[in-house]
C-alpha cells in the first residue's frame, strides 16, 4: 500500500471518562468485538478471575482502577485501530493529558445514572483546547439511569457542544430491551447475557417496520420509541461530520460495556466517522501526515514492563512518513542520532516485533535512558520540533528516603525511572543526596509510588509529608535565587533540569512572596518560563 492508504486506514483515539464510569471494560470488549481477544476480562474480577487486558499493573489488578495508560492494536474491517486507554482518576490527570496528545480523536463515557462528572468536565476541557472531534458513549443502560434526553440537554449545557443521537435506547424508565438505530431505522434486540461480557451477545436485528419486530416490544415501548424518535427528528440537530471533525458536535450512542450491549454498533459507527490521523503543530510550522519524512513525539515512557528484564519502553507516535525497524533519526533535544532498535506494537503488556509502521501508528522502541517525555525523534536534514508538553503544578509534597541505606543504589534506580515517565515530580533537595523531594496531584500517586519501589525495586521507602501546597519556578536575568527575600518558610529546590523552584506553604505566602521580590519571574510551570531558562 502507498503512504496515503496507510494513512486513511489509521483511527488513533483515547477513551476518556470519571472513573468508574466503565473506560477500561469498554475497552476490553472493543478488543473483543475486534477479534484481538476471545474472552473479555472483568476490571473487577468480581465474576471470572480473568483481569481486563488493558490493566496490567499489579496494583491495578488489586484496586479495579488504571493508574497509567496502556496501548492497544488491533486491525478491523480494514482499519488499523490504536486504543490509549487512559487513567480516569483524577489525580493522574498528567499522564492522561499526555496520551491525548497523541490521539486524533476521544470517546467520551458517561455513566448513564451519574450523568456529567466533575473529571470528564476537565478531560473534555482538554479535548476541547486541542480541537479533538469528540465522541458520546452512554454506558451502563442496562441498569437504571437517567432520562436519555435530560443526558443529552446536560451534555449541551455543562460541556457546550450539542449532541446528535446515532442510536436511540428502547425501553421505559431504564429497563431497555435494545437500540433503535438512527442511521438504519432499524432495530436490535438483545439477548440474557449469561456469561457477564466475556463473550460477544447474541442479538437480533431487524427493520423497525416489521411486524415480527413489532410483536416484540410493548405497545408502550414501541408507543414511546415512535413519539421520541418524532421529537429528536423535529427538534434535534442535524447530522454534520465538519462539525464532528472540528469539536462542536458530538455523536452520541447509548450501551453497556458490561453486557456488550450496542458495542458492535458503536465500533463500526465509530471507525466510519472517526478521522484518519491528522496534521501536527510544530514550532516550525506543522506536519502532514502523508509527508515523506519520518516525524515522531514520545508521550509515554514505561519501565518494567517486564519486571524480569527491567527494560525501559518509550512510546512515540508516529505523524508522518514510514517508519522501518533499525532506522537512524535525530533525536531534537540533544541533536544525536539515535537508532530505533527493536520496535513493537502492543496489547498492553503483550507484544509484536514490527517492521515498519506509520503515521498514526503508536510504536515502542527500547532505550537506557536518553529520550524523555515530549521528545522529537525525525530524518532527514529539515529540523521539526513538537510543542513541549505542559507540566501540571502539584499540589502534595513528601520527602523521601530509602528505608535501608544498603538499597540506596535501587532507590536512585527506580526514583530516576519513575521520574521520567512522568509517574511523579521529583526536586532535588540542595545538601542532601540521601534524600528527594517528591511531588504529586493526588495522594494515589505517593501510594503508587510506594508500592512500585517496593515491587519493582525491592525499596522500602519512608515517606514524610510536607507542609507546601504550592511550586513556582523562578527566574531573574540579574540576580540570584540566594537573594530572593522573605522566603524563610518556603523551601528551595532544583527540578530534573536544575531550575530552581520554591515550594510554599499556600497561594498567600506565594503572593506575598511575589510583590517582595519584584526583580524575579514566578511561574507556577516550567514551560512558562523565558526561553533560555525553559
Amino acid at each position: 500500500m502507498s503512504l496515503i492508504d496507510e494513512v486513511n486506514k489509521r483511527r488513533t483515539f483515547a477513551i476518556i471518562s470519571h472513573p468508574d464510569a466503565g473506560k477500561t471494560t469498554l475497552t476490553e470488549k472493543l478488543l473483543l468485538y475486534g477479534g484481538a481477544i476471545h474472552l473479555a476480562g472483568s476490571v473487577k474480577a468480581r465474576k471470572t478471575a480473568k483481569h481486563a487486558v488493558s490493566d496490567w499493573m499489579e496494583i491495578e489488578k488489586q484496586r479495579g482502577i488504571s493508574v497509567t495508560s496502556s496501548v492497544l492494536q488491533f486491525d478491523y474491517e480494514g482499519h488499523h485501530i490504536n486504543i490509549l486507554d487512559t487513567p480516569g482518576h483524577q489525580d493522574f490527570s498528567e499522564d492522561t493529558y499526555r496520551t491525548l496528545m497523541a490521539a486524533d480523536s476521544a470517546v467520551m463515557l458517561i455513566d448513564v445514572a451519574k450523568g456529567v462528572e466533575e473529571q470528564t468536565k476537565k478531560l473534555f476541557r482538554v479535548c476541547r483546547e486541542r480541537q479533538i472531534p469528540i465522541f458520546t458513549f452512554v454506558n451502563k443502560i442496562d441498569r437504571f439511569g437517567r432520562n436519555p434526553f435530560d443526558l443529552m440537554d446536560e451534555i449541551e449545557n455543562i460541556l457546550g457542544i450539542r449532541a446528535y443521537p446515532m442510536n436511540w435506547p428502547l425501553g421505559i424508565n431504564g429497563n431497555y430491551e435494545g437500540i433503535y438505530d438512527r442511521t438504519t431505522s432499524s432495530i436490535e434486540l438483545f439477548a440474557k447475557d449469561m456469561n457477564h461480557g466475556q463473550q460477544k451477545l447474541a442479538s437480533a436485528k431487524g427493520s423497525a417496520d416489521d411486524p415480527a419486530f413489532k410483536a416484540l416490544l410493548s405497545d408502550d415501548v414501541h408507543r414511546s420509541l415512535v413519539d421520541d424518535i418524532e421529537l429528536l427528528d423535529a427538534a434535534g440537530d442535524e447530522f454534520d461530520l465538519k462539525k464532528v471533525k472540528n469539536g462542536t458536535l458530538t455523536p452520541m450512542f447509548f450501551g453497556s460495556a458490561m453486557t456488550n450491549f450496542g458495542v458492535k454498533l458503536f465500533l463500526e459507527k465509530f471507525l466510519e466517522l472517526a478521522p484518519k490521523p491528522q496534521p501536527r503543530k510544530t514550532k516550525e510550522g506543522s506536519v502532514e501526515p502523508t509527508s515523506e519524512q519520518f516525524t515522531s513525539f514520545i508521550f509515554k515512557i514505561q519501565a518494567n514492563m517486564n519486571p524480569q528484564h527491567h527494560d525501559r519502553i518509550v512510546f512515540m507516535r508516529i505523524c508522518s512518513g514510514k517508519f522501518e525497524k533499525g532506522m537512524t533519526v535525530t533525536h531534537r533535544q540533544s541533536g544525536k542520532p539515535v537508532r530505533l532498535m527493536q520496535p513493537q506494537q502492543f496489547l498492553a503488556t503483550e507484544r509484536t516485533m514490527i517492521d515498519e509502521a506509520w503515521p498514526g501508528d503508536i510504536i515502542g522502541v527500547f532505550d537506557s535512558s536518553s529520550l524523555g517525555v515530549g521528545d522529537t525523534l525525525y530524518d532527514g536534514k529539515r529540523q521539526v520540533t513538537f510543542a513541549d508538553f505542559p507540566t501540571f503544578p502539584a499540589e502534595l509534597f513528601a520527602r523521601i528516603r530509602a528505608k535501608d541505606s544498603l538499597k540506596r543504589k535501587q532507590f536512585l534506580k527506580g526514583m530516576t525511572q519513575l521520574a521520567q515517565e512522568g509517574a511523579v515530580q521529583i526536586y532535588e533537595n540542595p545538601g542532601s543526596m540521601e534524600s528527594y523531594i517528591v511531588g504529586a496531584v493526588g495522594q494515589l500517586q505517593f501510594e503508587v509510588l510506594e508500592y512500585r519501589l517496593l515491587h519493582e525495586y525491592g525499596v522500602t521507602l519512608e515517606m514524610n509529608r510536607l507542609p507546601y501546597s504550592v511550586a513556582r519556578w523562578i527566574y531573574s536575568e540579574t540576580k540570584d535565587y540566594k537573594e530572593l527575600k522573605n522566603i524563610d518558610s518556603a523551601m528551595v529546590v532544583k527540578d530534573h533540569k536544575q531550575r530552581t523552584v520554591l515550594l510554599i506553604t499556600n497561594e498567600w505566602q506565594a503572593n506575598w512572596i511575589v510583590e517582595r521580590n519584584p526583580d524575579f519571574i514566578f511561574c507556577q510551570r516550567p514551560d512558562e518560563l523565558p526561553l533560555e531558562d525553559n
